[in-house]
């Protein structure tokens, strides 16, 4: 059984779900601090729900006393990982990638604290070493750590060579600078634990292995489920795509609807992995049944919209929820775009100002909403999926119950 606080928790809350030497790392983390980090790619100017099991890890991190570093993937975001996907991702330019780590680093410290003290966090980007890095150099002194057969039977290689895409040798590199990300952080931070998805198993074990065999020193990999719904959806998307953490692609009550919307069989297990909410305060939530699972869900969405958008933000999404069901009125945190007249015309057709205001993703997807009888404007159902929209000061569209932006026009 573990004893120091970190694992104990950790554990309890359901972050774990492999770990190279967890006798030794509990040792580690009992004796006193340690860093240990998780890298994030910068393929986005916002980091969305899916990265949060890594954040909300550092973030409990933290609270026991340890070092979290947050390892910005400038040079590897050039490369691309290719875990899992089905095809490459797109290559990004050098000016892209500099405005997406801003936009990360914004996401990351409503999470954890950056600062100077001895547990603080500290962000790094891997394009410092990797750019310097000769072909030839690292093919002498890392390459040969690594063996070919092993790299080819990780499960996040063997699904990329089953597929029409194959892998390309780019992306097959990215194993190697991943690993290579792990040596120089422990050179450079004295970073002793990497935490990172159960998809990045074998990355970590190589990085690991790099560590032991070129410096003789051991240092620890821990890795995290996938975490789904209790319907078998992956955590980090919506209807209308990407469950964003920043404000200006996603507004809080949107995000605090989208925690709102949790099933009632995920309600305990999401109070643990993304909020402080107390264990036994979640257990107490966890067992209420029929209607009062509800307030639980309330709290939910309250507390983890809290951690990424403020306290003030997230009591007024859920006070604007609470409106607009028990009175059916619009409230000032709910999500607006605003249009021109321009844009408007001669009317907008329903379908199409649905998809404008991102409540469906395509024209049929919004046809689809409005032929169920789903779609609403200022609370009157639309019949009629060609219907024009004629431009107003404020109007309200509704996908469903939950789904509300204002329409304005400029």
């Amino acid at each position: 059984m573990a004893k120091s606080e970190f694992l104990v928790e950790a554990k309890a809350r359901g972050f774990i779900f492999q770990c190279t030497d967890e006798a030794a790392l509990d040792e580690a983390c009992a004796s006193g601090s340690i860093a240990g980090y998780a890298g994030f790619d910068l393929t986005a100017d916002s980091l969305h729900v899916g990265h949060m099991i890594p954040i909300m890890l550092l973030r409990l991190f933290q609270r026991h006393g340890h070092r979290p570093v947050a390892l910005m993937g400038g040079g590897t975001t050039r490369i691309g990982d290719p875990s899992f996907r089905e095809e490459a991702r797109q290559l990004l330019s050098d000016e892209q990638i500099a405005k997406n780590l801003v936009g990360i680093r914004k996401n990351l410290e409503a999470f954890i604290n950056f600062g100077e003290g001895p547990n603080d966090a500290i962000l790094v980007n891997n394009a410092d070493w990797l750019d310097q890095l000769s072909y030839i150099g690292l093919l002498r002194e890392v390459g040969v750590h690594f063996s070919v057969n092993r790299m080819l039977s990780f499960d996040s290689v063997k699904s990329r060579l089953d597929r029409e895409q194959g892998l390309t040798f780019l992306e097959f590199n990215y194993s190697i600078l991943q690993s290579y990300d792990f040596r120089e952080l422990n050179r450079r931070q004295n970073v002793v634990l990497q935490m990172g998805g159960s998809d990045q198993w074998g990355n970590i074990v190589s990085g690991i292995e790099l560590v032991r065999r070129t410096d003789q020193k051991s240092v620890f990999g821990l890795t995290t489920p996938l975490i789904t719904t209790a319907s078998g959806q992956k955590m980090g998307k919506s209807a209308a795509g990407a469950v964003w953490l920043s404000a200006e692609k996603l507004s809080p009550y949107q995000y605090w609807q989208f925690w709102r919307n949790t099933e009632d069989a995920d309600v305990g297990r999401f109070l643990r992995l993304f909020t402080d909410v107390p264990l036994d305060e979640i257990a107490r939530l966890e067992a209420l049944g029929g209607a009062e699972i509800n307030q639980a869900k309330i709290i939910l969405a309250t507390e983890a919209t809290t951690l990424a958008h403020g306290r003030a933000a997230a009591e007024e999404a859920a006070e604007t929820a609470r409106k607009l069901f028990t009175e059916g009125v619009a409230a000032g945190a709910l999500p607006s775009i605003t249009l021109t007249t321009a844009e408007f015309g001669e009317g907008l057709p329903a379908f199409a100002l649905f998809v404008k205001a991102g409540l469906a993703g395509s024209n049929g997807e919004a046809r689809r909403l409005i032929r169920g009888g789903g779609a609403r404007l200022d609370d009157a159902v639309i019949v009629d999926e060609a219907q024009l929209i004629l431009p107003k000061p404020e109007q309200k569209l509704s996908a469903g119950k939950k789904q509300h932006v204002l329409v304005k026009v400029a």
